[in-house]
């Protein structure tokens, strides 16, 4: 049996967790954890531990919080833990050339896209507000520049027409836990093939921003459907009724059309509020939650009144 590696797993969200339990339940030996400091988390904003963090804590992992990673300030700690392999999974801050050269087989990343596409901070909403049919997840070598680094394995996944972002990032963060393990055990036996990214190909997934998430019903049906999946659960796209803002949580393309400015809510339908948008065909917003009230499906919502003719905007 050929021993296993031993490796300093970066990490901070939820998408990072799958990828550390697997490791921790194979062969090999995690030696430690480096994650973002700890931040005010929640309605109650209470600093609390990020989750990989608290998943390392129950294991019983040494755990690093650098404020900052110059070679001055984490060498010493981070020497310490032996590692022959550094694995990043959404760490959340780019690595210095000295950190990327410190484990003996270097750093790889399980990144939440088919590189080239999407590089960057948001690549599960960022395809699906541009309405890709399908992503992935890539293991790429970690280099300075964005996820530029070249791949060591990918493995594609659809993309449903009504999936949010919510629900694709949970099932990438599975599949690219399995695609790591594989090429983890294959770097403990040898080398492993890396391919370069085709830079022609390469788009960018800018980090979202609250101003994203106000619905411009100007913008065709389709166009608003994907931002609606896209922005879940975070920031959450949101509309404006009578003055009050409510948030959309989901919403579904129906195959007709609508006569009525854009934004003029046609009335209720089986499959949700119906509204008017740009190009002249409806989206269905299924379910919608009044701001600080709980998220409800549309008939609870408009729970009797007569909306139709109404404007969002």
């Amino acid at each position: 049996m050929r021993p296993g590696l031993r490796i300093a797993y970066f990490g901070t969200p939820a998408f990072a967790v799958p990828s550390l339990e697997r490791l921790l339940a194979s062969a090999h030996e995690v030696v430690g954890v480096v994650t973002q400091p700890d931040r005010p988390r929640g309605r109650g904003q209470r600093v609390t531990p990020g989750p990989v963090k608290a998943v390392a804590e129950g294991h019983g992992l040494p755990v690093l919080q650098p404020a900052r990673l110059a070679r001055d300030a984490f060498d010493a700690p981070f020497t310490a833990l032996g590692a022959d392999l550094g694995v990043v999974a959404a760490y959340g801050r780019l690595l210095p050339d000295w950190l990327l050269a410190a484990p003996r087989l270097g750093m790889i990343n399980v990144h939440a896209s088919l590189l080239p596409r999407w590089r960057g901070a948001a690549p599960v909403q960022r395809a699906i507000m541009a309405g890709d049919t399908q992503t992935g997840v890539s293991i790429m070598r970690v280099v300075k520049a964005l996820d530029a680094g070249p791949v060591l394995a990918r493995a594609a996944r659809p993309i449903g027409p009504d999936e949010t972002s919510a629900e694709v990032e949970r099932d990438l963060a599975t599949l690219g836990a399995s695609l790591l393990l594989d090429i983890v055990d294959a770097l403990a036996a040898g080398p492993v093939p890396e391919y370069p990214q085709d830079e022609t190909a390469v788009t960018y997934a800018a980090r979202l921003t609250k101003e994203e998430a106000l619905l411009d019903w100007r913008h065709p049906a389709a166009d608003l459907h994907n931002r609606v999946r896209g922005l879940q659960p975070w920031p959450g796209a949101y509309t404006h009724l009578e003055g009050a803002r409510v948030l959309v949580h989901r919403s579904q393309l129906p195959d007709c059309t609508v006569p009525g400015p854009p934004g003029t809510i046609a009335g209720l339908e089986p499959g949700g509020l119906r509204v008017a948008c740009g190009d002249g065909r409806a989206l269905d917003l299924i379910e919608l939650q009044a701001e600080g009230r709980r998220v409800l499906p549309a008939r609870d919502f408009v729970a009797g009144r007569d909306l139709a003719g109404r404007r969002l905007g």
